[in-house]
């Protein structure tokens, strides 16, 4: 072969030689170890370097398919680990420089004409030479090529958004930056550094970066780099930004050209000057170059925050405030916006006004951020020369108005909180601009706004120039408006801004405030109001804004000072006295058929304001004793003394009428206040001592009545509007949910004085509202607004609601209605025949308590007892056709009221309501449901019927049912439905719905049995008749057996099997232990029966593998029946022919104890079945006459144990779920097991946690070792077991140390090992208290921490790492403080790891969100509490303290922490600093590094000033 190749260099170059021939030769010669070549890999990729050289020359003709395996070539060359390793070896090969031009050329020819031809190929080689730092010296040498190649990437990226070769693209993007930047870092020449960006790199940069950050890539499905990516390339662009334009060097240049110094300034040596660098910056970002025109604006307006973010980053300290600023205007100038004093602000569209005012957000953000602006310093310094730009700014601004843009909210924002006088001189546009004539709709716009006004307002209120605010928006209120003016909506967001205010505000500017409106009223409204459409909504707005004003200001009391009080009175008499009752007079005087706007919104106007000052002048007088009130009588006084309150002083009764018809005829904001109105009434007549006359309660009455009557209409409408809870947002619309919510609101106050129609009213109205409300779950609404559903939902879930029991009567009787209602409509025949046969769905007032009292009051000899009376009836009916069927959308219907009915407490009703309801709920479960329903419909109907039926039984009138039919006779009428319904459900026997279905139905079943059993109520005979009754069911399923298999009637068998299960498990313990001598004679006979059945039951059916649940509940009931009574015959010594009854199901409890341990691996999946599972089989343990002589119980139940946790199949998570179900089962088995049996245990622990089982990644085994071995620390053990474990605990140490270090080790670390070896060692050290002695093995704990890793974990992983390695030195600590003391360095080394991983996880990041903050809080909080034990035992680690705080600080300097983190870090290593004297702290000033040092001195001076003083002050008390 060394001959075929000898001439292989000859034959490449020859020409005679074909192409395909040269191709091949090319790569066996690569591949080949026998071709011998001098320098072959050199020869070999020069050889394929010239030859595309030749071609693109057009000195060689070759085929497109010859070049693009040419670049395969060269691509698999460059690539390939055999010349990584000649270059790791120390060989050098030479890139020819051709290679790399054509490379160049290639990919911008892509760039430039979009030629896919051989790109991939192109991309990948390049990627190649970039990848391998010797190959891409030759680009890193040649600055040119570099510089060209990037910008080519840079604009084929942004001219080809798609295309197969985009993700390649960007990875050679990202390594070509890299490049430059280590280039550009060692560059020394600033000029020629400036000019590679300025000339080639500055558009194609912005663009991309434009595109990266969410411009047309934003919805590309392909092509777009993947998220971290595109987050690198933008850093990667910022730094060649920064670091060609904004160079340290070039300051001196800025500084020259911005302003205006003169070149014999500049510092000696200086670098020479390059002419305006911000000029040159600024004429490239305008160029438009090869942009299209709408992206070039889009580039400009993100770029140009960018430039001066890093204008900022690069030059901003104290002296060049004026310098950063001069840049502003410049780059400001670059917006299209600036531009537009001239134009028409509609010249921009709506996406470019979006970006644009995003941009100049931006700017003034970083103004504001960086501290560019002092006012003081341009003032006196600079002629104002910031303030005239942000002045010119803030005119644009308001001249081209932009409300639908939330940036242009938070602009004017800025500006605020720069100066507020920026704003001062165009103070009424922009009330008028951005919220008086603004209509918001957005949520986001919203905010924005509210963010403007809360900035605006709360700037007015610390300079205390609020009442100045306010006559600009009064200003702008009443200004003439050539159309009907948008009243003044207070909104949520608006009121709560102005509500912080006025909270904020001393009494009297509020008073200033208050008398400015009413001025405003007065001269500017009232005399000009009648017939004024326009004036009417100056005036509501007016309204709205007092209203606001009284509702919000910090109420007066005794301390306020005298001439405050006064002032306020006298503000209060004249807003009565000169607005009030002229506004009310103004009204009945126009009464007429015509309903004219200004009327309506007069009469809008003068109720708020009357319903508002009636509140207030009743707050004050409470509140304020100096205060004299208008409106209320002394409280305290008699009623009959005085007149009754009226709704206003002044306003006679017969004015209100009339006003009252006005209200009537629309839903409007007037007829909600004129409620307030009466309820402020109700109220002031409450709080007089006469209030419980005759004359009070018949005007308490009528108001009630007229407060809940006058919205009646409304609320029949159904109606979806939302309400944002503010008085002035009350509308034709939202009015039905203010009116809903006022009465809802005051139901305590309402509810006395209601008769029991409007009760019953109020009733169907939350019924209707909460059947509504269910239907627009999905439509979740942005602002938690207030609905009629979320009003009457609050009602329901109300803990006050069962307290108001004429409402919750009254609610449950429509529940019942609408139920009854439903189940009629569902009637096979006619509904007389129905009314015979359930006469009880046809009560008038199924509620009356006399009526149910008198139909079971006496019970005649001859007549008839009710109860076998309603029990037959029930019973021929289940039997039988039942009367009722209903159909899908019938049985939804009742699914939905029954769902509300699970809302209320069923467990307190009267007897009567509890009667009634069981009833109906048993007559709704027992009901046929048609062909219509599906099974899944069909289970959660039952299922919530019963599951209700079982809320009745757990109440207090649990026995109430007694009085409706006997418990026996109630046991077969849900049997007896339930097994006609299951005959017929299509449902698997193991699906989770039929298992939590049989769940429901056992709980129901065991609460009936309990009601006799508990109370002795004819114990043998109602247990003898459903034993009966069970027993017949079990003959028919045997002769249904003998036709058909009995595997076709799997549900009813479960059911049956469920129903014995009860029966069982409620009677034995009756029967046995301390009632056994009061139990009657007949019972433990019964419980044989029960027994027997029950076996029958179990042994004829076939059960599946894995074994249901339902057998497994039933054999461990029936286990347990015949385990109590052995051993309570043993003790008696009753019945002795029932003692062989144990004996005699050996064989059967044998065979089933088999199939459960072979089946116990499947089990683990059914969260119902492992526990019934877990149960028998600790049953089965304590019956020792049960155990096979052959075999071992205890060995069979480790293996089989043993093997469940080495599962593979068992999940982690189904693992750490049955761990709790195995301890009762590990407590038995000691209890019972053998010396020999423990040590077949421990030999089984040590060998899962053999260390070959980790080198053969049988996770398996040792997650299950490590579970047994908590399971037995968890449970007592004592004496010879005790002695065997401890002896074998040195193993057990050592074994898990060598399990730790082999996690370690691997990548990733095995977190589901190492977290349950820490679980274990911390539990071993707990348990070994005085039981391990050897210091060593503490040692190991040690050395196992220091293996655990803490770095590149995710935050739920690390903080559960860290909480278990804390727990493991917490134990030490604690447990073991001699050994711990021997071994104090390793226990620091193993906190200082905690230390450093919390400083490091907490420290603040300059991207991200911090949602997993917490996790690294409470990691710091247990670093903080080490410090504490550690600083507890101060005479032992006095020495270290030192060193400790060393190790804080060099750690803590080293990055900025989160506050919340550093608190508690803070915290923690005072108390070790408590521990150091004066030495020792001289000591660390001189021994700590210098930046270290400073940290130190920082820390200690905190230290001092805000805990050691606190510690000398408890001293002082200390005894």
């Amino acid at each position: 072969m060394a001959a075929v190749y000898s001439g292989i260099s000859l034959k490449l170059k020859s020409k005679t030689t074909s192409w395909e021939d040269k191709l091949k030769l090319a790569h066996f010669a690569w591949i080949c170890h026998q071709c011998v070549l001098p320098n072959k890999e050199q020869v070999l990729l020069d050889w394929a370097g010239q030859s595309l050289g030749a071609f693109y020359k057009k000195k060689l003709e070759l085929k497109e398919d010859v070049v693009e395996r040419l670049w395969i070539y060269i691509d698999n060359i460059l690539r390939s680990k055999k010349l990584h390793n000649v270059l790791n070896n120390g060989k050098t090969i030479n890139l020819q420089l051709p290679l790399v031009k054509i490379i160049n050329e290639r990919i911008a020819e892509f760039s430039l004409l979009g030629s896919q031809r051989n790109i991939c190929a192109v991309l990948s080689c390049c990627q190649g030479i970039l990848s391998t730092p010797a190959l891409a010296v030759t680009y890193t040498a040649r600055h040119e090529l570099m510089v060209a190649l990037l910008s080519q990437l840079c604009w084929a990226a942004c001219r080809q958004p798609e295309g197969a070769a985009m993700a390649l693209l960007f990875e050679v993007i990202h390594l070509a930056l890299g490049h430059y930047l280590l280039i550009q870092q060692q560059q020394v020449n600033p000029r020629r550094a400036f000019g590679e960006v300025m000339v080639h790199l500055l558009q194609p940069c912005l663009v991309l970066r434009h595109l990266l950050s969410g411009g047309a890539w934003a919805r590309a499905s392909h092509g777009q780099p993947r998220q971290a990516l595109g987050r690198d390339l933008r850093d990667q662009i910022e730094a060649v930004l920064r670091g060609g334009a904004f160079q340290p060097e070039l300051l001196v240049s800025y500084k020259e050209e911005l302003l205006e110094q003169q070149q014999d300034d500049m510092k000696v040596g200086a670098v020479k000057t390059i002419l305006a660098p911000m000029g040159t910056v600024i004429g490239r970002l305008v160029d438009p170059g090869c942009c299209e025109p709408g992206l070039h604006a889009a580039v400009v307006a993100g770029s140009v925050p960018l430039l001066y973010k890093l204008f900022l980053d690069s030059y901003f300290r104290e002296g060049t405030q004026l310098l950063c600023f001069q840049v502003l205007p410049k780059l400001f100038d670059c917006l299209r916006m600036s531009r537009l004093q001239e134009e028409q602000p509609g010249a921009l569209p709506m996406p470019d006004w979006t970006a644009e005012l995003l941009a100049v957000e931006q700017l003034l953000t970083s103004v504001a951020s960086t501290g560019v602006y002092n006012i003081a310093a341009d003032r006196i310094r600079h002629g104002e020369a910031q303030f005239r730009f942000y002045r010119r700014l803030a005119e644009l601004l308001l001249k081209c108005s932009q409300a639908p843009v939330p940036a242009w909210f938070r602009c004017l924002r800025v500006l605020v909180s720069l100066n507020h006088l920026v704003l001062e001189p165009g103070l009424g546009d922009l009330l008028a601009l951005a919220w008086i004539g603004a209509e918001v709709t957005d949520s986001r716009t919203r905010k924005a706004q509210e963010a403007l006004l809360h900035t605006l307002f709360q700037t007015y209120v610390k300079l205390r120039q609020l009442p100045r605010l306010f006559e600009e928006v009064l200003g702008v209120i009443c200004h003439p408006a050539a159309e009907v003016q948008r009243p003044l909506v207070l909104a949520s967001g608006p009121a709560t801004v102005l509500r912080e205010c006025f909270l904020e505000l001393p009494p009297s500017q509020v008073l200033d405030t208050w008398s400015l409106v009413l001025d405003k009223f007065q001269s500017s409204v009232l005399p000009y109001l009648r017939g004024d459409g326009d004036v009417a909504l100056k005036a509501l707005s007016l309204s709205s804004l007092l209203h606001c004003i009284m509702s919000n200001m910090r109420t007066l009391d005794s301390s306020t000072p005298l001439p405050i009080i006064r002032r306020m009175q006298c503000v209060m008499e004249r807003t009565l006295q000169a607005l009030l009752q002229p506004l009310l007079d103004l009204l009945p005087d126009l009464s007429g058929p015509e309903s004219e706007l200004w009327l309506q919104k007069a009469c809008d106007c003068a109720l708020l304001l009357s319903c508002t000052w009636a509140q207030f002048d009743t707050m004050l007088s409470l509140n304020c004793s100096q205060y004299h009130a208008v409106s209320v009588a002394p409280i305290g006084v008699a009623l009959g003394s005085l007149n009754c309150p009226s709704l206003l002083p002044g306003v006679e009764t017969h004015q209100w009428k009339k006003i009252e018809k006005a209200t009537a005829q629309v839903n409007s904001l007037g007829r909600y206040c004129l409620e307030q109105l009466y309820l402020q009434k109700m109220k002031r007549t409450l709080m007089q001592t006469g209030f419980q006359s005759e004359e009070a309660l018949c005007m308490l009455r009528s108001d009630a009545a007229y407060i809940l009557g006058s919205g009646r209409e409304s609320l029949t409408q159904s109606t979806t509007a939302s309400w944002d809870g503010q008085v002035g947002t009350v509308s034709m619309l939202t009015y039905p949910v203010a009116h809903w919510h006022l009465i809802v609101s005051n139901l305590t106050i309402l509810l006395p004085y209601l008769c029991p129609d409007n009760v019953r009213y109020l009733a169907g109205v939350l019924l209707r509202t909460l059947e509504m409300h269910k239907a627009p779950e999905g439509s979740a609404d942005e602002e938690p607004n207030i609905t009629l559903g979320k009003v009457s939902e609050a009602v329901l879930h109300s803990p006050l609601f069962p307290e108001m029991q004429s409402l919750h009567s009254a609610f449950l009787l429509c529940l019942s209605v609408r139920c009854t209602s439903i189940l009629c409509s569902g009637a096979k025949r006619d509904p007389g025949l129905l009314q015979l046969q359930l006469p009880w769905l046809f009560e008038k007032d199924p509620m009356d308590v006399a009526h149910w009292e008198n139909r079971f009051a006496k019970v005649g000899p001859d007549s008839i007892e009710p109860r076998g009376e309603i029990a037959q009836s029930f019973l021929s009916l289940v039997r039988g056709d039942f009367p009722i069927r209903l159909e899908e959308e019938q049985s939804e219907s009742i699914l939905g009221l029954l769902q509300l009915a699970a809302a209320l407490q069923l467990d307190s009703l009267l007897t009567p309501c509890h009667m009634h309801c069981f009833l109906l709920l048993l007559s709704t479960a027992v009901t046929e449901l048609g062909g219509s329903c599906s099974p899944s419909l069909t289970l959660k109907f039952l299922m919530t019927c019963y599951r209700l039926l079982g809320y009745l039984q757990r109440g207090k009138n649990a026995r109430a049912v007694l009085k409706v039919m006997y418990i026996s006779d109630l046991f077969e009428i849900i049997l007896t439905s339930l097994f006609r319904i299951s005959s017929g459900l299509l449902i698997d026997s193991n699906d989770p719905s039929w298992l939590e279905f049989l769940q429901v139905i056992g709980t129901l079943l065991e609460e009936l049995l309990q009601v006799f059993v508990q109370g002795k109520l004819s114990v043998a005979l109602n247990s003898g008749k459903i034993i009966a009754f069970l027993s017949r069911c079990q003959e028919c399923s045997g002769m249904t057996a003998g036709r058909q298999p009995v595997t076709q009637h799997p549900l009813g068998r479960q059911l049956l099997l469920v129903s014995l299960t009860k029966l069982c498990q409620v009677l034995g313990p009756f029967v046995q232990g301390r009632k056994w001598h009061q139990a009657p004679d007949a019972l433990p006979g019964l419980l044989l029966q029960a027994g027997a059945a029950l076996q029958l039951c179990v042994v004829g059916g076939s059960w599946g593998r894995p074994l249901h649940p339902a057998f497994l509940s039933a054999v461990s009931a029936l286990l347990e029946a015949d385990v109590g009574q052995h051993g309570s015959h043993r003790r008696t010594e009753i019945c002795p022919g029932t003692e062989s009854v144990l004996l005699s199901h050996a064989a059967f409890y044998s065979s089933v104890f088999s199939r459960v341990l072979s089946d116990l691996p499947a089990l683990t999946g059914s969260p119902q079945a492992f526990p019934a599972a877990v149960r028998f089989l600790t049953l089965f343990l304590s019956a020792t006459e049960l155990h096979p002589k052959e075999e071992s119980v205890f060995t069979s139940m480790f293996h089989s144990v043993r093997q469940v946790l080495a599962d593979p199949a068992v999940s982690l998570q189904v693992s750490q779920d049955i761990e709790s179900h195995l301890g009762a089962l590990f407590t038995q088995m000691l209890e019972v097991g053998t010396t020999e049996d423990f040590r077949t245990v421990m030999q089984g622990i040590l060998q899962g946690l053999d260390i070959r089982n980790a080198w053969t990644a049988d996770l398996p085994a040792i997650l299950s070792a490590l579970t047994l071995i908590k399971l037995l620390l968890a449970c007592p053990f004592s004496g010879e077991k005790a002695s065997l474990f401890w002896r074998a605990c040195p193993q057990i140490v050592t074994a898990l140390t060598l399990q730790s270090r082999e996690a370690g080790q691997e990548q990733p670390v095995p977190l589901t090992v190492v977290g349950p070896i820490l679980d274990v060692l911390a539990a071993l050290l707990r348990r070994g208290e005085g039981s391990i002695s050897n210091p060593h093995h503490i040692g190991l704990a040690f050395s196992i921490l220091l293996s655990v890793p803490l770095d590149h974990l995710k935050p739920p992983a690390y903080g559960s790492i860290f909480l278990r390695m804390h727990s493991v030195l917490f134990s030490v600590l604690q447990c073991h403080p001699q050994a711990m003391l021997k071994a104090i360095p390793s226990f620091l080394n193993c906190f200082n790891r905690l230390l450093v991983s919390v400083i490091h996880e907490g420290r603040q990041k300059d991207k991200g969100s911090t949602d997993d903050l917490p996790v690294v809080v409470e990691c710091a909080r247990l670093v903080q509490r080490m410090y504490s034990h550690v600083a507890a035992r101060a005479e032992d680690v006095t020495v270290f303290s030192p060193f400790m705080v060393a190790q804080y600080v060099t750690e803590v300097q080293k990055v900025t922490l989160y506050p919340a983190v550093k608190r508690l870090l803070q915290e923690g290593i005072y108390l070790i600093m408590d521990l150091c004297i004066e030495p020792d702290v001289q000591f660390l000033r001189a021994s700590l590094p210098l930046g270290v040092r400073d940290a130190f001195k920082e820390l200690h001076s905190d230290y001092v000033k805000y805990h050691k003083t606190s510690r000398q002050g408890e001293r002082r008390y200390a005894i």
